[in-house]
């Protein structure tokens, strides 16, 4: 193949991954039991991973023969959470496909034992998307040091939502693809979502996995 026809072939397989990811969230949410849903969310994860020419696992990463490792569930870390108001804010961040302008819409509040507060952002561009990641007490221990992602509905993960709220099930939190990859650049969690509270629910690393590099300016441009 030509230069340009593998240039086409990658834009084609980006499409095709993120049309496979869209329809696994959709699965989710029509599955009654939330245990469930993430069973079958891990299992579509781990064949995207696997066999998808845009997963960003290295050719011969063992992650691809094992699947990725998780917390076991815990539905005590599922909840129906009001989108409260927050004070306007706008950052740049950077991504693999330039800097994007992310505007803060509003908040939700973690109950306890996490017991805080976080942002909730809005994706200025073309067709937007909410965008909810989370660094908390296990990053650059036993998860991802950059933080993970909740929602990223711009890119298909979406859990759903009621009238002004949204389902933030933490058992869902992923690791960026930049977590897998030096090609990729992912927006990283600002100082509104980082919590000091471990989350041990979700995607992980392996025991003795080296947490990752991440640059921590990467998530403020100003």
């Amino acid at each position: 193949m030509t230069s340009a026809e593998l240039e086409l072939a990658s834009w084609l397989e980006l499409t095709s991954w993120r049309r496979l990811t869209g329809e696994l969230y959709a699965a989710v949410r029509d599955e009654d039991d939330p245990r469930r849903g993430h069973a079958l969310w891990r299992r579509g994860r781990d064949e995207l991973f696997r066999s998808h020419p845009q997963s960003p696992l290295p050719a011969g990463d063992p992650l691809r023969v094992t699947g990725l490792p998780y917390w076991p569930y815990d539905p005590e870390l599922r909840f129906e959470l009001p989108l409260l108001p927050a004070q306007d804010e706008v950052l740049s961040v950077p991504a693999s496909d330039g800097m994007i302008p992310l505007t803060r819409i509003g908040a939700v509040a973690l109950p306890p034992p996490l017991g805080a507060v976080i942002d909730v952002w809005w994706l200025q561009q073309y067709a937007g998307g909410l965008f909810l990641p989370l660094r908390d007490g296990t990053a650059g221990q036993s998860s991802y040091g950059g933080g993970r992602y909740m929602l990223d509905t711009a890119k298909g993960a979406d859990l759903g939502a009621a009238t002004g709220s949204l389902i933030i099930d933490l058992n869902f939190l992923y690791h960026p693809s930049c977590r897998y990859s030096d090609e990729w650049v992912c927006p990283l969690a600002p100082a509104g979502n980082t919590i000091s509270a471990p989350v041990s629910a979700g995607e992980r690393l392996l025991p003795g996995a080296l947490p990752g590099k991440f640059s921590g300016q990467a998530s403020l441009s100003g």
